[in-house]
């Protein structure tokens, strides 16, 4: 698992997230969706000259990707928000708290449309993930501890080695079935704290065809971090 990240700035004022990983085999550079910012990823070992060094050679590429970027996706009436993998027009109206209502999802006039659409995803979130979890929990035969929701950039799961389960709010905005692979996951780790051979024939038994759903998560997982839900 990689260390916390550190930043360091280029020659020409290009900043970048370093990462040491104990796992890496070769020194990448890489340009995330979410907007986060380019990552530089350096083998525990290697000088950080060197690190530096490799960026440097690729610079030409590392704006091009940068420039690729799409902008952030606001939370904001008329915006259409995905919601349990459909899209869904943010409308304001006369309601208290966010209702899906054919293909809108209303919410209330006179407030802060972003911030209150976050709490009504992660509310629905939390419903989704507790309900997926409970399940698997008790095929597995292991309980779990806690559900924990945040909002994380690098990952889309967690578990502790106590019991607790940590997942993304926005998996609220993903497909069902893909929720419901992340949790599949995660609890498989109750039995295998690790991503052995066990642990993939443990995730597929809790979920039969998991497959599409994890590559879904890769290949469109990053646009669901490109929404911001404060102005």
């Amino acid at each position: 698992m990689a260390s916390g990240d550190q930043r360091i700035i280029l020659e020409d004022g290009l900043e970048l997230r370093l990462r040491r990983s104990a796992r890496a085999r070769r020194m990448t550079l890489r340009v995330p969706r979410d907007g986060t910012g380019a990552v530089l990823t350096l083998p525990e070992g290697v000088p950080l000259a060197l690190g530096r060094d490799f960026a440097l050679s690729r610079q030409d590429w590392l704006r091009r990707a940068m420039g690729r970027l799409p902008g952030p996706l606001v939370a904001r009436p008329g915006a259409v928000l995905p919601v349990e993998g459909r899209g869904l027009v943010l409308t304001s109206a006369a309601v208290r708290r966010p209702v899906p209502e054919g293909g809108a999802l209303l919410i209330p006039e006179g407030r802060p449309a972003g911030p209150v659409v976050a709490a009504w995803l992660k509310q629905l979130a939390l419903i989704r993930l507790r309900a997926a979890c409970d399940g698997f929990s008790a095929r597995l035969g292991r309980p779990y501890r806690a559900i924990v929701l945040r909002d994380t950039r690098s990952r889309w799961g967690s578990c502790t080695q106590d019991g607790r389960l940590m997942f993304s709010w926005r998996l609220a905005m993903a497909p069902p079935l893909v929720l419901d692979y992340v949790a599949a996951h995660e609890v498989a780790h109750l039995a295998h704290m690790d991503h052995s051979a066990r642990f993939w024939a443990e995730t597929e038994a809790l979920m039969p065809g998991h497959a599409p759903h994890r590559a879904w998560l890769k290949a469109q997982g990053g646009d669901l971090m490109l929404w911001r839900f404060r102005d």
